[in-house]
């Protein structure tokens, strides 16, 4: 499919002007946790910005696609002790001001992270951040999207630089710079390095440190054939495929809990009874895909679930959907590793969406992942960022994530506000987990 570029941003301002309505709003409603916030964490993110650019060679080496054998991954003594291991990447170049999805976002966490002191700086026995790792090739990208969409992209970047930025996706919309390309494999490549590491621990210790790709532009809408949604190259897809191409894994379990449909990834497997993607979402919001009824199609059926949640779902909802749809799903699929597309847009405080997730919320689905991978598939499992636009919330979310990869003990209280939250639509929710239970057989 040959990449359609929208050269002018009037083709996309319909789009635009719907988020942008969003984030009006919510400022207007939450200035308290609003643009201040962001104004501060835009402040600190000039020194990290400086900081990136500064370190050669952090993601930028290209290793040798060997897993075994990889000069650039941590060796097995530093994966003896370590819970976490994190890669970065955070597109500097891949920017559009004003726009929810900018290069504020993979910063601002990891000024938190910094701030906390969740990082290998302050955690070097417990936390390894790759700080090499090479950019995903173009066949690892072709597992996933069309060559002729990847070619395309690669020479639309000589566009991107003559005018500065181009829209390659109408309905997002998604942007182009004239680096996005490179960031793009860069942040694929980040997720897959992390799927090296995480295999390789599991093979020296019961027990491997869960992984985290804190990268962008985010990937879980973007289709085979093109851009979708903010989203450039499925991330979590590449890293599905690759972890059944290089390591033999072959039933890849795809938790997706970003507040929108995983409607690229969803596409990618959903005729594929060896990839189960689980997509937890909220009803009626973009790109209005992801319905209930669509569980796969030929040998891939019942390998999709969708569970479209009631606006208003929260903590309450979502952690009987872990225990009453997640787990079981899990368990009778019996995968080789657990891959999440790990959305923060869900929090309350979040400017594109209506649920009502918590910063305790994410604790829970952290610590709960990370237990079920242990049960399931000898603790293999890599978190991958998605969405989340308010970056207080975000980075807390993030950080407290972090936490429950570690053992330790949440910290949602410090940065949760019961004043924001109202009550679930508690039987709209149990009807539709009911019915994903009896779709499902579960």
């Amino acid at each position: 499919m040959e990449l359609r570029i929208f050269s002018s941003p009037s083709s996309a301002a319909d789009a635009f002007f719907q988020v942008r309505h969003h984030i009006y709003w919510w400022k207007k409603k939450y200035h308290k946790f609003g643009s201040n916030v962001n104004n501060r964490f835009l402040k600190k993110n000039v020194k990290l910005e400086k900081a990136y650019s500064s370190q050669k060679g952090r993601g930028s080496v290209y290793c040798l696609n060997d897993p075994e054998n990889n000069p650039c991954g941590p060796s097995e003594t530093q994966l003896l002790n370590a819970k976490v291991i994190y890669s970065v990447a955070p597109a500097m170049g891949h920017n559009k001001e004003s726009h929810p999805e900018c290069n504020s976002r993979v910063p601002a966490i990891v000024n938190a992270l910094e701030k906390m002191e969740l990082t290998s700086k302050y955690r070097s026995s417990e936390m390894i951040e790759l700080q090499s790792f090479r950019s995903a090739s173009v066949d690892d990208i072709a597992s996933v999207h069309e060559r002729a969409y990847v070619s395309g992209l690669e020479k639309a970047m000589a566009q991107a630089s003559e005018q500065g930025l181009i829209f390659i996706d109408g309905s997002g919309p998604t942007y182009a710079t004239a680096t996005t390309f490179q960031e793009s494999i860069l942040a694929a490549g980040a997720g897959i390095s992390l799927v090296d590491s995480v295999v390789l621990a599991s093979k020296v210790r019961q027990d491997p440190p869960v992984g985290f790709a804190l990268v962008r532009p985010p990937g879980h809408h973007a289709i085979p054939k093109g851009p979708m949604g903010f989203c450039v190259f499925g991330n979590v897809a590449i890293a599905a495929r690759y972890a059944q191409r290089v390591h033999g894994l072959k039933r890849v379990f795809i938790i997706d809990f970003d507040v929108h449909h995983g409607n690229g990834t969803n596409d990618a497997f959903y005729d594929d009874p060896d990839i189960f993607f689980l997509s937890t979402h909220q009803d009626g919001s973009y790109p209005g895909t992801g319905k209930i009824n669509q569980i796969g199609h030929g040998d891939g059926e019942g390998t999709t679930l969708n569970l479209p949640l009631p606006g208003g779902s929260g903590d309450r909802a979502m952690r009987i959907v872990f225990d009453e749809v997640i787990v079981p799903s899990a368990r009778r699929f019996k995968p080789d590793i657990i891959l999440v597309s790990a959305g923060y847009d869900a929090h309350v405080l979040d400017p594109l969406a209506n649920l009502q997730f918590t910063t305790g919320t994410y604790y829970m689905l952290a610590s709960s992942i990370k237990e079920l991978a242990k049960d399931l598939c000898r603790g293999r499992c890599v978190f991958f960022l998605e969405g989340g636009y308010n970056l207080s919330s975000l980075s807390h979310s993030v950080a407290d994530s972090f936490r429950a990869f570690l053992g330790e003990p949440s910290l949602a209280a410090e940065f949760d506000d019961p004043a924001f939250l109202y009550e679930e639509p508690s039987d709209k929710v149990k009807e539709a987990i009911q019915k994903v239970q009896h779709i499902h057989s579960l």
